[in-house]
């Protein structure tokens, strides 16, 4: 690699709210190579600058914005970034992913990553601009929803070119799975980052840039894109994503036997077809949108076009929401589905953890656990949208009952003191849109995933193909690529959980690049040489993503997570799915976990990373810091550990 940079926009801006003191830092070559971009570059920055005993919602938290080396040069396969910080609803790691335009207009405005520090003492929205940065008062927007002070911003600056990051009343009033949201309907909703920009009194972060990024061979480098995009438009995946994004996973799922119904009650619906990505497409949808540079322009702007909520309109929704706020609160009305999502995107909330906030309740109220004088008057029956809209208001205005909902699912069934066993989250973060018992993999994934119950950071969607060929070819294990074996899945999950680090750090569509095979790591090298000028070999960068994920690792072991949080809820483990194509069907977490951390290198007994692959990963400093902590780190033979805490 020359002294020149590639790729990358070569700085980093630190912001301190406290001080109103900004700094720019060169972006290293260490982090270059270590990490790469965007999901890499916050982790290893937050290790360090963020200890154990920060408050999440404290000024000591920090706010880190990164993006990648594949953005904002034209590559037909999206551009995204990475927002990190402390999380307020799990206490562990924060960390959300966002696609649209913000990412590419960041580094025009000069900057790989942003990190802001401190707390401003009044309502603001950050500036920056060409390198400049300024720092507005926001009184006059504080409290509005995200539609409205988006408006607002744009006709302020009268720029119609800039980029929002903003937040929402949810945000403000600290609901600890607020989100940020980025123009409007690109959310970073996850683990409660909306809370901690609130908690900074940050309304919005504008960008707006007018420089470049340069590749290193520039003549490869159109050869290359020519080829990405012969790739993309000939895979026979192209149009269904393309007409209805990942809405279309609704009906594949309840064909397989693995939706949400009703709580994790239902798996198989008579209904799906109505509130399906399908129908969307046909009565709905009427423009194809996409993000910065990307040639398949999977979501989808909505319009509402009859009926009594005629009129409402919005982007997307992609499955998570949309499954979220149908099947999984047993509601097949399409038109209040789409008005419920609206508004919880407008109030600024994760659709996950809000869906199962308000499935929770619901099951709860049929139990007759909860009764009505507890809702607040509310009838939390299985699909009474009319009470779901007003239950989403109180969540966000902290009102009621909703203020014990706002805290999410764990700390809410804590507090009531009932319903433990129904709280579906792992390590505090809310369960997605799948039954674990009907796809394994991903129920591995979710167990071990290190912001809690996710499938994107652990992503085996090859295990759909239900081909044993392939696992054996791939893993050594033919049930490894089975939907419900079991055999294999530990090397599974560890495989993508490192291929899904590495697209998260190169900051480009996981849709495109990793489920769609656009760009598997063999690509990745060829498109690092061609971008960037790094030479690296597959086990090269599979290392970066391997040095990624043990990172995030040793950040949540420091917190005090252990093999016994790399669980599931009761219901995935001990009750056997009710019907359809995965009935009868449990999961079976604890022989899946002893294979996954072989796998990994790591501690059988606690989940915490050996010595031994730390130090295969460079990461000497982790053990150092570890060890510091009165953390027990095994060796083969014997352990390397500090003196007694």
């Amino acid at each position: 690699m020359s002294d020149r940079i590639y790729g990358y926009a070569g700085r980093v801006l630190r912001i301190n709210l406290s001080t109103e003191k900004v700094k720019e830092e060169p972006l290293s070559k260490e982090l270059i190579y270590g990490y790469l971009g965007g999901r890499g570059f916050n982790v290893r920055r937050l290790y360090h600058e963020v200890p154990k005993g920060i408050e999440p919602l404290g000024s000591r938290n920090k706010l880190m914005f990164a993006t990648g080396p594949l953005v904002g040069i034209g590559l037909p396969l999206g551009a995204r970034l990475n927002v990190t910080a402390k999380s307020p609803l799990t206490g562990i790691l924060g960390d959300s992913n966002v696609g649209g335009h913000f990412a590419a207009e960041m580094k025009y405005a000069g900057f790989d990553q942003i990190i802001i520090e401190g707390a401003s003492r009044r309502p603001v929205y950050i500036y920056i601009h060409d390198g400049d940065v300024e720092i507005v008062e926001a009184e006059g927007i504080w409290g509005l929803s995200i539609s409205k002070a988006y408006d607002i911003i744009r006709q302020e600056l009268g720029d119609w070119r800039i980029q929002i990051a903003i937040i929402g009343p949810a945000a403000e009033n600290l609901v600890l799975f607020s989100g940020i949201f980025f123009n409007v309907y690109r959310p970073a909703a996850r683990t409660g980052l909306g809370a901690v920009m609130a908690s900074k009194m940050i309304k919005a972060i504008v960008v707006r840039g007018d420089g470049y990024v340069e590749v290193a061979r520039p003549r490869d480098f159109e050869r290359f894109v020519e080829e990405l995009e012969e790739a993309i438009y000939a895979h026979e995946q192209y149009w269904p994503r393309r007409s209805m994004g990942t809405s279309r996973i609704l009906l594949a799922a309840n064909r397989l036997g693995f939706l949400p119904a009703k709580h994790f009650t239902e798996p198989v619906v008579d209904y799906a077809f109505k509130v399906s990505g399908e129908r969307l497409a046909i009565e709905y949808n009427v423009k194809n949108r996409a993000c910065f540079s990307c040639i398949l322009p999977c979501s989808r702007f909505y319009v509402i076009k009859n009926g009594e909520l005629a009129g409402t309109y919005g982007e997307g929704p992609e499955y998570e929401a949309l499954a979220g706020m149908t099947v999984r609160i047993g509601n097949d009305d399409l038109d209040y589905a789409l008005k419920a999502i609206e508004l919880a995107n407008d109030l600024g909330m994760d659709i996950i953890s809000l869906s199962e906030v308000i499935a929770w309740a619901m099951e709860l109220y049929e139990r007759g656990l909860l009764s009505r004088k507890e809702t607040d008057g509310l009838d939390l029956s299985w699909g009474n949208m009319e009470a779901v809209l007003r239950l989403i208001e109180m969540i966000a205005y902290r009102e009621g009952f909703g203020d014990l909902l706002a805290d999410g699912v764990a700390k809410a069934a804590k507090r009531l003191g009932k319903g433990l066993d129904l709280a579906f989250h792992v390590k505090g973060l809310e369960m997605i849109q799948a039954d674990p018992r009907g796809l394994k993999g991903y129920g591995l994934g979710f167990a071990v995933a290190s912001r809690g119950a996710d499938h994107l950071r652990s992503e085996p969607f090859i295990e759909l193909s239900d081909n044993p060929d392939v696992g054996r070819r791939l893993f050594g294990e033919p049930e490894a690529t089975l939907r419900l074996g079991v055999r294999g899945k530990g090397r599974l999950v560890a495989y993508y959980e490192n291929w899904c680090a590495l697209v998260d750090s190169l900051e480009v569509c996981k849709n495109i690049a990793e489920n769609m095979e656009i760009l598997p790591p063999s690509k990745m090298v060829e498109a690092l040489r061609i971008v960037v000028g790094i030479n690296m070999s597959v086990d090269d960068i599979m290392k970066v993503g391997e040095r990624i994920v043990n990172v995030e690792r040793a950040y949540i072991v420091r917190k005090g997570i252990r093999r016994s949080d790399d669980m599931l809820p009761r219901r995935f483990l001990r009750e056997p799915m009710p019907k359809g194509p995965s009935a009868g069907h449990t999961i079976e977490l604890e022989r899946m976990l002893d294979e996954y951390y072989r796998a990994r290198g790591w501690d059988p007994e606690t989940g915490i990373p050996t010595v031994e692959k730390l130090e295969e990963l460079g990461l000497d400093y982790v053990i150092d810091d570890l060890m510091s902590h009165g953390i027990r780190l095994k060796k083969a033979s014997g352990s390397r550990q500090s003196s007694p805490p």
